[in-house]
């Protein structure tokens, strides 16, 4: 092993959060204090050789993997942020940038940080015009989603318990039959009975009542969400067991998703399901028909093979409705989002609804040149009956352009040659002058007048 101070503060990081710690309950188990885990995290202080082999004894990982330098990430995450636009007229040499990751980690984590906070403050002045005036109100919905994101939408331990359960229930003959054995009766009754739920537990009778007009993989689905709150509510528990949260509400919605997680484990479980993912090579329709769930579940699921050593591709996925706006987002891929809808036009998510149920692929380029790779297809809920209103929504499953080859949808493609869709996050935060979708102008940049000459664009703007 190097000699060498290891700084694996935000690797560290991560493995807490995978697993669901708080730092004092990793410090417990590690024997040390939680604030030497605080200062390990922000890199003020290195893993030591004893530590390292405590990390790797207590959460059974491979001592070389967790010891590997972080200092190529460093690297990376230096070089993908000295990508931005504002840094184009400075001579920036890969060597250099290397240098400064190898050498100086410290500084390069403050510069990080210091680039994210910025980024942070442009989304949030791009998108102040989707708040209420004087509203200091918190944001349970944002707050939920980062609780996701910052564990790379991976929970070990639900994973785990749910491949145990799910063995459990194929033997009993399915959910239906399982929870039956269990004293609970599933039974499918007429809407004017469920008294607009679709899904409702009757703790006296000891009944899950389910609305019969659902379809057949949404019936399996709440069913097993049912399974996924009772029989797996220590796991969920676990995880957000010790976490403060701005309100109920973020908790709860939290809660949510975990169950929704633990659902969409049980049904698709991890090792099985990504087997059949490298074998029908991401085909989600196929995936779909396999598993007896539907496309946005199947969608949804494939973000979430995060499992150390079997790992899938990494993708981020949005839902958005015919006016654009975000009803669900899992970030992941490197890709930045826009928050509250406003996103780019160009983006084939926001065309599909011309083309239901039809898949749509497409290269994608954003202004710092990275590309990813798009499949994007309209979902619908709801409905059931003639008066029953159906909702329709788009969903996008992206990833970076480099792991397109590997799914069905990007066959014999080179990723670096493609032609690609030069996109932005939003208009606000989009500097590509030649435009003609552009709603709004960059933020910093002056409108010129147009008396004696106007451009096929809605905007004209000052360089920088």
């Amino acid at each position: 092993m190097s000699s060498r101070p290891l700084y694996l503060g935000p690797r560290l990081k991560r493995l807490r959060r995978e697993f669901g710690l708080t730092q004092q309950a990793m410090a417990d188990e590690l024997g040390i204090s939680p604030s030497y885990i605080a200062l390990i995290e922000r890199n003020q202080r290195p893993l030591t050789a004893d530590l390292l082999i405590r990390l790797a004894r207590a959460y059974k990982l491979d001592m070389a993997d967790l010891a590997a330098d972080d200092r190529d990430d460093y690297a990376r995450r230096l070089s993908d942020s000295l990508r931005d636009p504002i840094f184009a007229d400075i001579d920036l040499p890969p060597l250099e940038v290397a240098d400064v990751a190898a050498s100086f980690p410290g500084v390069t984590e403050a510069l990080l940080r210091l680039y994210g906070a910025w980024q942070r403050e442009q989304q949030a002045l791009a998108e102040q015009r989707h708040a209420e005036p004087g509203s200091n109100a918190s944001d349970p919905i944002g707050e939920a989603r980062r609780f996701m994101a910052a564990r790379r939408n991976y929970f070990p331990t639900i994973d785990s318990k749910a491949e145990e359960l799910a063995l459990d229930i194929d033997k009993a003959g399915g959910a239906q039959e399982w929870l039956r054995k269990q004293g609970v009766r599933v039974r499918f009754m007429p809407p004017d009975v469920m008294m607009d739920a679709i899904r409702r537990y009757d703790r006296h009778n000891e009944q899950l009542l389910i609305d019969d007009t659902l379809s057949p993989s949404s019936r399996t689905w709440h069913i097993t969400q049912h399974i996924a709150y009772t029989a797996l509510r220590t796991e969920i528990a676990a995880v957000i067991r010790g976490e403060s949260f701005a309100s109920p509400t973020a908790a709860n919605l939290v809660r949510r998703a975990l169950a929704g997680y633990a659902a969409a484990a049980l049904l698709m479980p991890y090792d099985r399901f990504a087997r059949a993912v490298d074998g029908r090579r991401y085909d989600i329709e196929a995936l779909a028909g396999l598993f007896g769930t539907s496309f946005e579940q199947v969608a949804h699921r494939l973000t979430t093979l995060n499992r150390p050593g079997q790992e899938r591709v990494p993708f981020f996925f949005i839902r958005v409705d015919s006016a654009g706006n975000v009803s669900k987002r899992l970030d992941g891929a490197g890709f930045p989002f826009a928050a509250h809808g406003g996103g780019c036009p160009l983006w084939s998510v926001h065309d599909v609804f011309r083309t239901p149920g039809t898949i749509s692929t497409q290269w994608l380029e954003l202004p710092d040149g990275q590309r990813f790779f798009s499949v994007a297809r309209t979902v619908t809920s709801g409905g059931g009956g003639f008066d029953r209103p159906v909702t329709t929504r788009a969903i996008a499953l992206a990833c970076a352009a480099e792991h397109a080859p590997r799914l069905i949808y990007a066959s014999g493609a080179d990723p670096k040659t493609a032609s690609a869709t030069p996109i932005g996050v939003t208009c606000r935060l989009c500097h590509r002058a030649q435009c003609t979708a552009r709603a709004e102008p960059p933020i910093g940049r002056d409108i010129l007048p147009d008396d004696y000459r106007r451009a096929a664009e809605p905007f004209s703007f000052a360089e920088s």
